[in-house]
């Protein structure tokens, strides 16, 4: 991938590859070697996320790009056929970044390309920043913008709110969420703010709300004709305006429809354009659409939408439409949020809009890559590219990755169209939960919106969990320490509330079924964990008031006493008698000694330890009561059962996550995993001796975002899995 030349604009330093000096542990031992180099791989699910976005470049064959709400920017390699991840040096202090807002090609220089990184506008993150680029991704430099971005809000899938002067590179216009439009007159390094532009870009009008909270959408595209750049405002009012002195004066371009928020705007590739309208901005709903084509040269506005509204809502919405540059009379167009009867649609011209047919009821979809794409029909279609180069080859996001044609043109006369999962490399999914087994997979997951994977093989993407049960997301996974066949989980459940909403398997991973019932009270998902013998199951449900203890698969459920609501439990990897509690909201530590029956809160020098604290406790394999704390705040904390302090680890000042490996050759001590700082440097470290020392496995360019759920494999040793916040689930192996 190479070296990543990342610098801010205002302020801060070059940062260079390579691990510095590393020093300590807790006894202050100096490591033999500073850092182990380490190959990285994806464990193969393919896809899985949400692609915002897809930008191809009109002069560059096979140079396309993807950005993604959660898991940062891609860049196609044509000649391998695979997509290859830009921003994977963005990490855990800056995780915000990783959510692309917009990005922006250079019409007249293709090494350029412009990143609008920022992941939410609350209040608990940071502002958003352009990332630029000279030389297609592979380095880049950062502005700090100030203002928040919202990568992964309402009206990410609209755009592009980033553009470049295709007549000259050193201007860019970019329309923010909720601080108006800005302009930059220097190739992305500083920014200007626009005062002349239309006050609706920041007023109630151009907001949105869903079930989280009221959000800005503002300027949601940009784009440069001729003599002409052109801004549209997510405001069902007047939306569309136009500048024709390079920026300065705004005026609303004339004729144009109002009642619904403009989405994308597209070159007809005859002087004209075509702009998709939706009721909301999308993609979590829309109930009224349209598409039309307007003609500055006579200011015509012509309604084009493939589906006749009749004056009344369609009851769904338009995602975008694509433009074949070899003949501007071929189109496709998507549907947004058309649920019923089953899914979205894609829509074929090639009389420039005067007709339509649906694509899909003459279509084939290729599953091979990533079998559990079966399961999963076309929805979230926001953006529909057809590449400049090949008009058989057209590409439709989706809210679970890309699908791709083969073979477009040969649907006009009448065939079937092949579509392939163009996904390969670009493992966008939110692993929740992670586990080892000591037998069995190497690898068992728990996974945002996809349920979860049970990974025999770490190359081939598997079907989701064997159900039923299946859920939404599953959000919590476990398996028992001395009975590695049996396993459990928890989730969550779309569509049917009366299911049960956590399963246990008896054979590792391979068929599941679903607890004979829930507690009295709770709403699925929370905090679930298996005593180590596999005989009792200890469950906090997400609302619920108490943590439960069942003993024959939930046909009976005990209130535990002794356990705050919302604890985090797991269990003791050698003593079936023992289970654990760690209540973030009061910082205590909670144990049973007779199988979860009975809980009491811990007491002695490591209860005094974590006081305070805001992270994360777990039991280490192969001794019972050996406790570990992970802190953010004060690092690495060691203790056991008895609530006796064993120690820390002064030069770890930072522990997001922990988890356990095979020892190393000779020894009994299981190997450490801790994603975290070390003396101030953020990374992945690895100590064989029980934290006396310690190296670090990754580089500046590996950063992943931010790095959870760490798990070594207890067969192999110095492997490491971990779960990203949007890069899926990496395991990484000692480079020989």
């Amino acid at each position: 991938m190479g070296s990543y030349r990342y610098r801010r604009s205002w302020g801060s330093a070059l940062l260079t590859i390579g691990a510095g000096l590393l020093s300590g542990g807790l006894l202050a031992a100096t490591a033999a070697r500073d850092a182990i180099p380490y190959t990285w791989n994806s464990v193969r699910i393919g896809g899985g996320g949400y692609v915002s976005g897809l930008s191809c470049h009109p002069h560059v064959q096979g140079l396309c790009y993807a950005r993604t709400d959660v898991g940062g920017a891609y860049r196609w390699d044509a000649t391998a056929k695979r997509w290859i991840p830009l921003t994977d040096w963005i990490d855990a202090d800056d995780f915000n970044l990783a959510g692309i807002d917009s990005l922006a090609l250079d019409p007249s220089d293709p090494e350029r390309l412009y990143l609008a990184a920022g992941t939410y506008t609350t209040e608990k993150v940071g502002n958003g920043a352009i990332l630029r680029s000279d030389d297609r991704g592979a380095t880049f430099q950062r502005t700090d913008l100030p203002f928040k971005l919202g990568g992964n809000e309402l009206g990410r899938g609209n755009g592009e709110r980033l553009s470049v002067n295709p007549a000259d590179g050193h201007q860019l216009m970019f329309g923010s969420r909720g601080a108006g439009l800005w302009r930059s007159d220097d190739r992305g390094a500083t920014w200007a703010h626009v005062d002349s532009f239309p006050a609706v870009a920041t007023a109630l009008s151009s907001t949105a709300a869903n079930s989280w909270r009221r959000q800005s959408i503002g300027i949601v595209f940009t784009v440069y004709d001729t003599a002409t750049i052109y801004a549209g405002v997510s405001t069902r009012e007047t939306s569309v305006f136009e500048s024709r002195d390079g920026g300065k004066a705004w005026k609303p371009v004339p004729g144009q429809p109002t009642g619904l928020r403009p989405t994308h705007m597209r070159a007809d590739g005859r002087g004209g354009w075509y702009l998709t309208y939706g009721d909301e901005p999308g993609p979590d709903s829309m109930n009224d659409g349209a598409i039309w084509h307007y003609q500055p040269s006579n200011h015509a506005w012509t309604d084009v939408t493939p589906i006749p509204r009749d004056d009344k809502p369609s009851g769904f919405g338009w995602g975008d439409i694509a433009v074949d540059m070899k003949n501007p009379a071929r189109l496709l167009a998507s549907t947004h949020a058309h649920y019923k009867p089953a899914n979205d649609l894609l829509f074929r011209s090639t009389d420039a809009g005067k007709h339509w047919t649906e694509v899909f009821a003459r279509s084939d979809f290729e599953h091979d890559t990533a079998t559990w794409t079966r399961d999963h029909v076309p929805h979230w279609m926001t953006t529909v590219v057809i590449d400049p180069f090949d008009s058989d080859h057209a590409m439709f996001v989706t809210g679970y990755g890309i699908w791709a044609s083969r073979n477009l043109q040969a649907f006009d006369s009448g065939a079937r169209v092949s579509w392939w999962f163009q996904d390969e490399g670009l493992e966008e999914t939110v692993p929740l939960g992670l586990v080892s087994p000591a037998k069995g997979p190497p690898l068992i997951s728990a996974v945002g919106d996809l349920d979860g994977f049970r990974h025999d093989d770490l190359t081939r993407a598997p079907l989701q969990l064997a159900g039923p049960p299946r859920y939404m997301n599953s959000e919590s996974i476990d398996v028992a320490g001395q009975a590695q066949d049996i396993v459990v989980r928890a989730g969550r459940i779309r569509g049917t509330p009366t299911a049960v909403r956590a399963a246990y398997s008896t054979d590792g991973g391979q068929s599941w079924q679903a607890f004979a019932s829930e507690p009295a009270d709770g709403d699925g998902a929370g905090s679930i964990a298996v005593a180590a013998d596999g005989a009792s199951v200890l469950w906090i449900p997400k609302q619920a008031n108490a943590a439960w203890l069942t003993v024959d698969h939930g046909v009976h459920w005990t209130r535990v006493a002794g356990v705050p609501a919302s604890s985090r439990v797991f269990a003791d990897r050698v003593d079936p008698k023992r289970l654990y509690a760690w209540s973030a909201t009061d910082s205590q530590l909670y144990i049973s000694r007779d199988g979860g029956r009975r809980f009491t809160a811990l007491t002695g020098s490591l209860a005094a330890a974590v006081v305070g604290e805001a992270g994360e406790a777990f039991a280490a394999p192969g001794r019972a009561g050996d406790l570990w704390f992970a802190s953010p705040a004060h690092g690495l904390i060691h203790g056991n059962s008895d609530g006796r302090l064993i120690g820390r680890a002064p030069h770890i000042d930072v522990a997001d996550s922990l988890g356990f490996g095979k020892p190393a050759s000779g020894s009994t001590t299981p190997t450490l995993f801790v994603a975290g700082k070390r003396e101030g440097k953020r990374g992945l470290y690895r100590s064989t001796d029980n934290g006396a020392s310690w190296v670090r496995l990754n580089d500046d360019a590996h950063q992943f975002g931010r790095i959870g759920h760490v798990t070594g494999d207890p067969r192999l040793f110095g492997r490491v899995y971990f779960a990203t916040g949007g890069r899926g689930i990496f395991y990484g192996d000692e480079r020989n």
